[in-house]
C-alpha cells in the first residue's frame, strides 16, 4: 500500500497541531507549509478536507488560524487514513476486465491484508505519535517559527 501526497499532507497537520496548538497560539497554513516545505495551495485543499471531518478548526482573518478540533487520544490513525484515503479495494477487479475475476483469491488477500493493515492504525492515536521526541521537535519548530515571525 502506498499512501498519497494527500494523506501525507494531512497527517503532517493533524500532528503539527496536536502539539503546536498547545500553546494556543493559532498556526496558519503558511506556517504549516514552511514547516514542512509543502506547497500552501495543496495545503489549503487537504485543510479544507480536515475542517470538514470535523478535525481541524479553521478560522479566517487576521487573528486566524488553525486548531485541532478532535481530540488526539481518541483520534486514530486508522480513522484519519480511511477518510484521506479512501476505504476502497487496492485492485479493481470488475473494471479491469479480469479474466479471472470471480474465480481468484488475490482480492481477498488484499482485502485481508488492508483490514489488518487498518486494525493496527485504529489502535495508533494521534497522542500516540506525537508523544515524546517527536512532540518536543513540533513544540520546538512552533516556537522558532514563532520567534522569526516577531523578528520580522
Amino acid at each position: 500500500m502506498h499512501l498519497t501526497r494527500f494523506t501525507d499532507m494531512g497527517l503532517r497537520v493533524l500532528i503539527y497541531l496536536a502539539r503546536a496548538g498547545e500553546r494556543r497560539v493559532p498556526v496558519t497554513v503558511a506556517e504549516v507549509a514552511a514547516q514542512f516545505a509543502l506547497p500552501v495551495n495543496h495545503l489549503v485543499k487537504v485543510v479544507g478536507h480536515l475542517a470538514r471531518a470535523g478535525w481541524v478548526c479553521a478560522t479566517r482573518g487576521r487573528n486566524g488560524g488553525l486548531r485541532l478540533a478532535a481530540d488526539a487520544a481518541t483520534l486514530s490513525v486508522g480513522a484519519v487514513l480511511r477518510e484521506l484515503e479512501g476505504d476502497s479495494e487496492l485492485v479493481d477487479c470488475e473494471g479491469s476486465g479480469c479474466r479471472l475475476s470471480g474465480d481468484c483469491q488475490l482480492r481477498a488477500a488484499l482485502r485481508s491484508g488492508m483490514d489488518a493493515f487498518y486494525g493496527a492504525m485504529d489502535k495508533v492515536t494521534l497522542a500516540h505519535i506525537t508523544h515524546g521526541d517527536t512532540g518536543e521537535k513540533i513544540v520546538r519548530m512552533h516556537r522558532m517559527f514563532l520567534d522569526q515571525d516577531r523578528a520580522a
